[in-house]
């Protein structure tokens, strides 16, 4: 099991490319459900959870064609025959659960295991499969697997009772081929959802009001294939843009805008950032301890969940003492121990965590947990004096692209162990 070895105390600086959004291409792929056309995807990120989902469509009969060093897939959903995700690969990754709503809507059924991903939190799927039965869909659950069933969906209203960023991505696809109207009320408004929307209408879906709360759709017989580009990935971004926080160092990111970061963004500079900002890029200049600052985690426009663990790790070299609190997922500070083993001084107070800034943390071996933990230990071992070594990487794998090759290119002095 590959390792990460990082030997602390240096600034990183320059600039570099941000990968294509995970957590945009997985429903994009998936989406290709859909149609029976052929369809092809532009900037799609080389990361464990895009070969999951290509598998995973490939054992549905799906033809795929995976270019990795050009970052485009060739995906054709014409000759689908299986419509079941199976446990095994579910279990690897949450976002699975997503091929329910193209199935459905497509085929009339779909056999999909309760899901499994990062140990986070319960992250129940109910909100999705109570917006499928309004738009018509029997479901049943048996034996760890959800069954569900329509002969033909039907436009209706759907009010989630969470913004829930998954759910809005299953119904907004189970809907672009529903009949009739379809109203989403209460809607998830990320990004992702955006770049979700708009590659449905490459396909020739009609919606409106995607990344508002509202969002309608009138449902067509048939949908196009896909020609897309995915969007760049925020979360990598913002991960970087700590990562020279923390070094006291500058770092620019390229092809990822602005405003899909803004609440980040404006908490850096609240700890004493200069930031500046571009039209498809970011800097981040940072020549001093950063300040301490509390921050709560909201959906989308508020501070995402996914830069919790990084801004932590930050913190904890920051003057001062912060109060963190965790309002999405109720599991989300699995990093704490292992960052408190850097000499991070972290108390967990229910979903809250108060972080006491420290001058220097101190190397030691620590194991990461989760997909954003491992982002956040790469972070306080860059802060770090001496070497740390952090294990289970394949969590970091999940989520961003050859990370400690970019971060060399920063100046990093860092490596995999094979």
């Amino acid at each position: 099991m590959d390792k990460i070895r990082i030997k602390g105390g240096k600034a990183i600086r320059g600039r570099i490319d941000v990968a294509g959004s995970k957590n945009a291409a997985l429903p994009i792929l998936l989406s290709s459900l859909l149609t029976d056309q052929p369809s092809q995807l532009a900037r799609v990120p080389q990361l464990q959870d895009i070969n999951t989902t290509l598998l995973l469509l490939e054992q549905m009969g799906v033809k795929v064609e995976n270019s990795p060093e050009q970052h485009k897939v060739k995906l054709n959903a014409a000759g689908v025959k299986t419509f079941e995700a199976p446990y095994d690969l579910v279990r690897k990754m949450r976002a699975s659960v997503l091929v329910l709503g193209p199935l459905v809507a497509r085929f009339g059924q779909a056999r999909v295991s309760l899901p499994g991903g990062c140990a986070i939190g319960a992250r129940p799927i109910g909100f999705h499969l109570s917006a499928l039965e309004k738009l018509g869909a029997k479901i049943e659950l048996e034996e760890g697997y959800v069954l569900a069933k329509a002969k033909k969906l039907k436009g209706a209203r759907v009010a989630f009772e969470f913004p829930s960023v998954g759910a809005t991505e299953n119904t907004l696809m189970a809907a672009a081929l529903a009949e009739g109207e379809s109203v989403l009320e209460n809607c998830a408004r990320e990004p992702e959802i955006v770049d979700l929307a708009q590659s449905l209408k490459s396909m020739g879906a009609i919606i409106e009001g995607e990344g508002t709360e509202t969002i309608y759709v009138q449902g067509k017989k048939t949908l196009g294939g896909i020609n897309y580009s995915i969007m760049g990935d925020r979360i990598e971004a913002g991960t970087y843009l700590a990562a020279a926080l923390a070094t006291r160092g500058e770092v620019t990111v390229n092809g990822i805008s602005p405003l899909f970061l803004e609440s980040v963004l404006a908490k850096f500079e609240e700890t004493g950032a200069r930031i500046e900002r571009g039209d498809e890029s970011v800097t981040l200049k940072s020549h001093g301890r950063p300040i301490s600052k509390d921050v709560i985690t909201m959906p989308f426009p508020g501070f995402p969940t996914d830069m919790q663990a990084q801004f932590m790790a930050v913190m904890a070299v920051a003057d001062g003492a912060s109060l963190i609190t965790e309002n999405i997922f109720e599991n989300r500070f699995m990093h704490v121990p292992e960052l408190s083993r850097l000499g991070a001084d972290i108390s967990i107070r229910g979903k809250a965590a108060l972080v006491k800034g420290k001058s220097q943390l101190k190397a030691a071996p620590i194991m990461a947990t989760d997909l954003r933990a491992s982002a956040s230990l790469i972070i306080g071992g860059l802060c770090a004096e001496g070497e740390t070594v952090i294990s289970r990487i394949y969590h970091l794998d999940r989520g961003y692209e050859r990370m400690e090759e970019k971060l060399r290119k920063l100046g990093a002095d860092i490596e995999r162990l094979k």
